[in-house]
């Protein structure tokens, strides 16, 4: 068991201010296994949820360049350094494609894509110089579909698959593990429109060998195994966390 034991590292979750979502519980499983653990949020919310966890918090902006990168910066201060980064931060949209506002699209590609762009070269430029690293980016089922009335969440996340194998790619042989989570339908605040929808639910449903909806507590393992030793001579792999969903 010592493979997945993250005692004495340093771990930095983007997102974690929601109190239902993934991203806190996904922390606490890296607290679980040892890591000490910093939350960087834009809700007020952050503070709240560290407090009750044992965090580090931090709020920052991220659609906000510069606050983003002064967020990274007092988080990895607050830490003393950086091992593992997780970016589960995340906004949903939907309009019909045909009348999807633009100002929308450049907003969730922004938040979804290119601020975990920015945030995995922050946190190379101190895991290269160390020669480690564990990089654990969020997918989507939307990386592997195309969904409905979300182009712009179903692109951003169409691109984390491809970011995800690309700094793979130019950073394996140097130390640093780059691979994603892509969750299944999730029980979350994001899935209500879905949830709330008895036939779209429905649909869903009876498409998860499983046969339910994923929950929060599902995504601690593969968390835990991708920041931890267990996954060394993983690369640019997303892994479902979905029930079976992609099987059927």
């Amino acid at each position: 068991m010592d493979l997945f034991d993250l005692t004495g590292k340093r771990a930095l979750v983007t997102g974690a201010g929601s109190p239902r979502g993934l991203a806190r519980t996904m922390a606490r499983g890296l607290k679980e296994a040892g890591a000490e653990v910093a939350v960087l949020d834009l809700s007020d919310e952050v503070f709240r949820v560290a407090q009750e966890d044992g965090f580090i918090p931090v709020q920052a902006d991220l659609t906000k360049r510069a606050d983003l990168k002064r967020g990274f910066a007092e988080a990895v201060h607050k830490l003393g350094s950086l091992d593992i980064l997780v970016n589960s931060h995340g906004i949903q949209r939907r309009f019909k494609s045909e009348v999807f506002p633009l100002e929308v699209w450049d907003l969730v590609l922004e938040i979804n894509l290119t601020s975990v762009f920015q945030l995995c070269q922050l946190a190379a430029h101190i895991m290269l110089q160390k020669g480690s690293g564990k990089i654990i980016n969020i997918a989507s089922m939307q990386t592997f579909s195309g969904g409905i009335t979300i182009p712009a969440y179903a692109a951003s996340k169409g691109g984390i698959g491809q970011l995800t194998k690309a700094l793979a790619n130019d950073w394996a042989a140097r130390g640093v593990n780059v691979n994603a989570i892509a969750p299944g339908y999730m029980d979350t605040e994001m899935s209500k429109p879905i949830i709330d929808d008895p036939a779209r639910s429905e649909q869903i449903l009876e498409r998860i060998p499983a046969g339910r909806w994923g929950t929060v507590e599902d995504m601690k393992g593969a968390a835990i195994f991708l920041a931890s030793r267990a996954s060394d001579y993983l690369h640019g792999a997303i892994i479902p966390v979905d029930g079976g969903w992609l099987a059927r």
